[in-house]
């Protein structure tokens, strides 16, 4: 092991290589500095490894189960269709490694010196890198801390055997028969949803009067509904209180109304939320940076801590933990630390729950609109009445825009149906630049695509819709 006194010296250290780390990494690099970023795990982090992209791959695989298994209504029998979990698991196991392997190469032709180990503050510019080999000092002008989150574990659910986390619940050996969830957020649903289409009977467990919370309420009653179809129960307004495993199985209980009730499942997922990586040998203590009481990094709009020249990004500071706002605060780090005027602002931050229909949003929600004093318009349209949906059998679902009546001001955007989470992006540029609901009325959209529900949805709020008909 090398450690010796003398440091080596960093324009930037960036502790971390997920999502918000290899981007702050890169761009940082690319803006003149010398970089060092450090992984204690896997180059992608969470996001790439063992969240985000194995989640995509396996909800993909299961969709097109489910679409092959019941193309009738299209006038296509497939016959006996078999699921091959293990063939499922190489599919999602080469995408990661793929993606994984892209990263690596853009850190090696960006410049950005990597080092596979863990990181521990000596003081406010100076830092142990390790691994079992080595040990080097490095002495840095900026820091960016990029650590990421790690599933909240309850004491009455430890992790182990049968109870799972998110990370778990991607590389089961098996379809289980039955699985119990405990948490209704976009992670519980997308895995649940995942599992239903391959058979699973699936029963959620949530706290709260209804699943996907943080999304517009009809929204949610949608991805329920689609849930019910496929035999999955969900049980609202009920409190899990413990669980007991056997080397089969595991019965959950859970109350409701004060009433005791339990449900015995294959495995048990639990997902209620991430913790962030603030905590263990790093130091954040030692050099007294500070954080919330929920072990958040206090950021300012620059992503700048309570040390000037250290900053923080992505889930271990306060907001939604998404990958492409770690990405965003990675950015605006890098630049700030180039000298450039950057700042975040979180107003068109998308969120997408890739169910089905899939959810996304940005922007302000119709109350968050009143409450903030708008005289506020909506104009909804449904993908019934859309042939690009009707022609792919994906009728379920609309476009709702939120908007200023005085001015036609775009606020926000929300939308339940196929291609949600890639139609929103245009609805954020939108809001972003500015956009009135006439603007995207007089953007021609092609024809037929899932994009013309926008510009629908835009011409009901205007009160000159062609493809329905108001009173």
């Amino acid at each position: 092991m090398v450690v010796g006194d003398a440091s080596l010296d960093i324009d930037t250290l960036v502790i971390g290589a997920g999502p918000g780390g290899y981007v702050a990494a890169i761009r940082a690099a690319q803006l003149g500095q010398s970089v060092l970023c450090v992984e204690k795990e896997h180059v992608g982090g969470v996001c790439l490894n063992v969240g985000c992209i194995p989640s995509k791959a396996l909800i993909s695989a299961s969709h097109q189960y489910d679409a092959v298994s019941h193309a009738e209504a299209i006038g296509i029998t497939a016959g006996d269709v078999n699921v091959d979990w293990n063939k499922i698991q190489e599919f999602k196991g080469g995408v990661v490694k793929k993606l994984t392997g892209g990263v690596a190469s853009l850190l090696k032709a960006n410049k950005v010196q990597y080092f596979a180990g863990e990181v521990m503050f000596i003081n406010e510019n100076e830092a142990r890198v390790f691994n079992d080999q080595e040990a080097p000092r490095y002495r840095f002008k900026n820091c960016i801390i990029a650590t990421g989150s790690r599933p909240i574990e309850l004491k009455a659910f430890p992790f182990g055997g049968r109870i799972v986390s998110s990370t778990g619940a991607l590389s089961l050996p098996e379809i289980p028969k039955s699985l119990a969830v405990i948490g209704g957020g976009y992670i519980g649903v997308e895995l649940s949803q995942m599992y239903s289409k391959f058979g699973t009977k699936v029963t959620i467990i949530e706290g709260l009067d209804s699943i996907l919370a943080g999304f517009d309420k009809d929204m949610s009653q949608l991805v329920a509904k689609k849930l019910k179809a496929k035999g999955a129960e969900i049980i609202t307004n009920a409190q899990a209180k413990s669980a007991e495993q056997t080397d089969k199985d595991v019965t959950v209980t859970y109350t409701v109304d004060g009433k005791e009730q339990s449900v015995t499942a294959d495995y048990l997922l639990v997902t209620v939320g991430r913790r962030p990586n603030t905590d263990g040998e790093l130091g954040l203590d030692l050099i007294n940076v500070k954080m919330t009481d929920r072990g958040l990094v206090e950021v300012n709009d620059e992503g700048r801590t309570s040390i000037p020249h250290i900053f923080a990004i992505g889930d271990i500071v306060p907001g939604p933990a998404l990958a492409h706002k770690a990405m965003y605060e990675g950015r605006v780090a890098a630049e700030v630390i180039a000298g450039q005027p950057s700042k975040v602002d979180y107003k068109c931050m998308p969120a997408v729950c890739f169910s089905d229909p899939e959810c996304a949003s940005v922007g302000l929600t119709e109350k968050e609109a009143k409450e903030k004093g708008y005289n506020v318009k909506v104009g909804k349209f449904p993908f019934a009445a859309n042939g690009r949906a009707l022609s792919l059998n994906a009728a379920e679902g609309f476009v709702k825009l939120v908007a200023d009546k005085d001015s036609g001001l775009v606020l926000g955007a929300h939308i339940a149906g196929i291609e949600a989470s890639n139609m929103i992006s245009e609805l954020g540029l939108a809001i972003e630049m500015g956009a009135t609901l006439e603007d995207i009325a007089l953007t021609i959209h092609a024809h037929p695509t899932l994009g013309e529900i926008t510009l629908d949805a835009a011409e009901v709020a205007l009160g000159h819709p062609i493809h329905t008909f108001v009173k």
